[in-house]
């Protein structure tokens, strides 16, 4: 009975840690649940990232589906990008594979940690308007470069591409935050998909139970945290953002101090 209760409350609170960092800045849930799963339910690494980004799956698509009902997806050049991103990804896994693992791990970290403090301090004010200036034919070409680069940068870094690929909507293609957004979670949909799938095919089938309450409870807080990131105004939004960043940042930080 403790085993089945501490075994829904560590898969709550990572599903809850993981579904706001999705629905809010578009960041993988394998950066929380993972280390989640490893350190208190001494689940298997390969396993545990595999469930991760299961959940990642459904939550991204709930995100993307309440950033495009808000008209806060451009699902245009998230398609041409995403072709990128999947081709590159295996480029940068197999770098990665040359590299430790722990390398990878605290780069992640770091990212979120860095991203959150820049939303606070500096928040992105681009306007819907100012977004729609770039011409359709500069911004597919823009978009086909970036993927290339998150591409590589997400089979690179694992769970930090979700944070590159909002650094680089924002700060290179002048994406305003809530299209950054939407737009991050609909690729992240497919690319953690693609993730899960060969994670499964090679390590076998998961702990059903863990899998099943992990995916249901960050589906829950991605669609919360999505639903009242595209209520809220620019700012607010910034501010929110950057201290779910923060926060998720020093947990994972010492998540990993621990495994």
């Amino acid at each position: 009975m403790t085993k089945v209760l501490s075994t829904i409350l560590v898969t709550f609170l990572a599903g809850m840690g993981a579904g706001l960092g999705t629905g809010f800045a578009g960041m993988s849930a394998a950066a929380v649940i993972s280390p989640m799963l490893i350190f208190f339910l001494g689940m298997d690494p390969y396993m545990a990232v595999g469930i991760a980004l299961s959940s990642d799956v459904l939550a991204s698509a709930v995100s993307a589906y309440t950033y495009g009902k808000n008209k806060n997806l451009d699902i245009r050049n998230g398609l041409i990008m995403m072709v990128s991103v999947l081709l590159f990804t295996v480029v940068g896994s197999y770098i990665a594979s040359l590299l430790p693992s722990h390398t990878m791990g605290s780069f992640s970290v770091f990212m979120t940690f860095l991203l959150g403090i820049k939303f606070i301090i500096k928040p992105v004010m681009t306007t819907r308007e100012s977004m729609q200036s770039v011409s359709a034919g500069k911004r597919a070409i823009q978009s086909v470069i970036c993927g290339i680069l998150i591409g590589f940068i997400c089979g690179f870094v694992g769970a930090g591409g979700g944070m590159m690929m909002l650094l680089i909507l924002t700060s290179v293609l002048g994406y305003e935050l809530k299209t950054a957004v939407g737009t991050s979670v609909f690729i992240m949909t497919f690319t953690a998909l693609t993730g899960a799938v060969s994670h499964f095919a090679i390590g076998g089938a998961p702990d059903w139970r863990i899998f099943a309450l992990c995916v249901i409870f960050t589906l829950i807080w991605a669609r919360i945290a999505a639903v009242l990131a595209n209520r809220a105004d620019a700012k607010t939004l910034n501010r929110v953002t950057g201290i779910v960043l923060v926060v998720l940042g020093i947990a994972v930080f010492f998540f990993n101090l621990l495994t």
